[in-house]
């Protein structure tokens, strides 16, 4: 005679040992994922923290073997000889970083934002193709187009001048890309309400689309401004007089030793250039996770 056997059914058909085993694997991986990401991180800010810890050394402090991570003594004098250094002109540097960085991202935000409007929300023969072919100069290296923008520049008289280091980069197709993604998450709803409210074109992407998009504009924003603050080839092609020099630019020549061959002064010089990058990222921060997130919801 057969003996019965008793069945035991389990939510889902799963047994608490496998799931217990599933949870186990879940936990491994994101342990595993989360340490590899702090380990880029880390890899990522060391430079930072040398650059730091470095700008607080004397000359012969920087070439001590052992490398030393804690400075002893700390030296302050370092940020004061860079600011106040009579043949490094730190200030007008900065000045002319700040009226380039501020005006190539305030006018390109707008012209980008135009475009990726247009790309995302009108038909209009050969849209497509324009847009790909846009896409198509994001493979394009920089080195190719250094030269003929470069004569084009002297032709205009601009070289030396702000309108040189500025007019290169009000436009550019990531920008149009990525504000084109934004705009294309925007129903189209709303803007056929703005219309038969009797609003112009202008005014809906003005006062409609434009205020929904500070997460994308954000985002921009911080990519230009970084870019914008950080380039140092076309200054460095465009630029012969030390009077319109830029920050990365005039760094650059401390450590070619034109002025003063000391690397504590020029990682001093370094971490200042790099505080208003540092700034403004912790203050779009916000913004700037939103808009990665909703360019990538819609192709």
């Amino acid at each position: 005679m057969a003996v019965p056997t008793l069945k035991v059914s389990y939510p889902h058909g799963i047994r608490p040992d496998q799931k217990l085993s599933h949870k186990v694997l879940v936990w491994s991986g994101r342990t595993i994922v989360n340490l590899l990401i702090m380990v880029g991180g880390f890899s990522m800010l060391l430079p930072f923290v040398w650059m730091l810890i470095t700008s607080f050394k004397t000359d012969p402090q920087v070439m001590k073997i052992p490398f030393e991570w804690i400075p002893k003594p700390w030296i302050f004098t370092n940020y004061p000889d860079i600011l106040l250094q009579p043949s490094f002109h730190f200030w007008k540097y900065l000045v002319n970083s700040t009226i380039v960085t501020v005006t190539v991202t305030v006018i390109s935000l707008f012209f980008n934002a135009m475009a990726g409007y247009a790309f995302a929300k009108y038909n209009f023969p050969g849209r497509d193709i324009v847009f790909f072919i846009l896409l198509g100069t994001i493979m394009v290296p920089i080195h190719v187009t250094l030269i003929p923008v470069f004569v084009l520049m002297r032709y205009l008289g601009w070289a030396d001048t702000y309108q040189g280091l500025i007019v290169r980069n009000l436009a550019f197709a990531f920008g149009i890309f990525l504000m084109r993604q934004f705009f294309m998450t925007i129903p189209k709803e709303l803007l056929d309400a703005g219309r038969m409210d009797g609003a112009g074109e202008f005014r809906i992407f003005w006062q409609i689309v434009l205020p929904l998009s500070k997460p994308a504009l954000a985002t921009l924003g911080v990519f230009t401004f970084l870019g914008s603050w950080n380039d140092f080839l076309w200054p460095l092609v465009i630029i012969s007089k030390d009077t319109m020099r830029t920050l990365p630019l005039a760094i650059a020549s401390l450590a070619a030793g034109y002025y003063v061959l000391s690397w504590p002064i020029l990682m001093a010089g370094a971490t200042l250039a790099t505080l208003p990058v540092i700034v403004i990222f912790f203050m779009l921060q916000r913004y700037f996770v939103e808009g990665i997130t909703l360019t990538g919801l819609k192709g």
